[in-house]
């Protein structure tokens, strides 16, 4: 690991002692350049000792391309992805932090779609937007018809891609992606500008994930289409450990129908929930204290921002229900709670 150190490695001169530390290590499981940036030549000299390192699990490239022109890092990739492509441990790929957008997501397609090891996906803050989720979402997909061709389970259990600009425009492909490997555990994409359709797409595509226990889709936006989508597909995760979905404007409606999803089909051991600034409402919050009562393993439970105040009847329900499961400590701050005005409430009241 040269992890953090700052390092500008443009020729493969510059690599150079860093690959002859990598040479003596005959059993090679990881290799980390996070926080360094590495131009072309040092890429592909990399590329080149990597080869014969085919006991490799875990390649941690995050933040390597700081100060790169776009153009350079296209072939950087290729080289050290075609260098490891049939490696057959390889699990973990992290390519976090890097800016490369659909330019940089294309060369890592062949990747993706052959080397069908892969447990965990993180592709965070890359501004992959639309055309680049198409294109991950489509080498997953032909990964996924390998396996099925080979008669084998997909491997993959994680997949991160938080901050990618994903939008409506690739949840159809990503949601099919997501149902062909199946045995997914944990997804992660906050930040994406999702609206109701998108959310609907992957919530539909996670339902065919049954083993799902980590989803996080806070800061997209879900109302009331994105939301029913979500309540429809809770019951199929039993193993749901955490639920973050803050920021997201559930909105009265949508929040009722999430909190009812997971009253009518609760979680075998849900640890985090998260529905901060989600528009819950009073009745939301009296719904959510029978969930909570029922969720013996809850660790922390987040609803700052909500629609009822801190000292209301909803909120003093979810504390005596947290009392009755011995985890006083597990609400978090209700500091800023945005109580509805009377018109407002009077309007919910018309909405009954």
């Amino acid at each position: 690991s040269i992890a953090g150190r700052g390092l500008k490695l443009d020729t493969a001169a510059d690599m150079e002692p860093h690959l002859a530390e990598l040479a003596k290590i005959e059993d090679l499981r990881e290799i980390c350049l996070s926080g360094n940036t590495v131009g072309v030549e040092a890429a592909q000299a990399l590329g080149e000792a990597l080869k014969t390192h085919t006991n490799l699990e875990t390649l941690s490239l995050s933040d390597i391309f700081t100060g790169r022109l776009l153009k350079e890092i296209p072939p950087s990739l290729t080289a050290i992805c075609d260098a490891i492509m049939d490696h057959p441990n390889v699990q973990t790929l992290d390519l976090s932090d890097n800016a490369f957008g659909p330019a940089g997501a294309e060369p890592i397609v062949p990747f993706l779609s052959h080397r069908r090891s892969l447990r965990v996906i993180r592709l965070n803050n890359n501004g992959l937007g639309i055309r680049g989720g198409k294109f991950i979402a489509q080498a997953l997909t032909a990964a996924a018809e390998a396996n099925k061709a080979a008669g084998e389970h997909s491997q993959l259990r994680v997949f991160i891609a938080g901050r990618n600009r994903l939008e409506d425009g690739s949840s159809q492909e990503l949601a099919s992606a997501f149902a062909a490997h199946g045995l997914l555990e944990e997804v992660r994409m906050p930040q994406n500008g999702i609206r109701p359709d998108g959310i609907a797409h992957l919530s539909q595509g996670l339902s065919q994930c049954s083993k799902l226990r980590i989803l996080e889709l806070q800061d997209n936006t879900f109302t009331d289409k994105g939301s029913y989508a979500l309540a429809k597909a809770l019951p199929s995760w039993p193993l749901l450990e955490t639920l973050h979905i803050g920021d997201c404007m559930l909105g009265r409606n949508g929040s009722e129908a999430i909190i009812r999803a997971l009253d009518e089909s609760p979680p075998k051991s849900l640890h985090h929930l998260n529905l901060v600034y989600d528009e819950l409402e009073e009745h939301a919050a009296h719904m959510l204290a029978r969930v909570v009562e029922r969720s013996r393993e809850l660790e922390l439970v987040e609803l700052n921002g909500n629609c009822f105040a801190e000292d209301s009847p909803g909120a003093d329900a979810i504390r005596e229900a947290l009392v009755k499961i011995d985890r006083t400590n597990a609400l978090g701050s209700l500091s800023d709670m945005e109580e509805l005005s009377e018109d407002e409430d009077e309007e919910s009241e018309d909405e009954d």
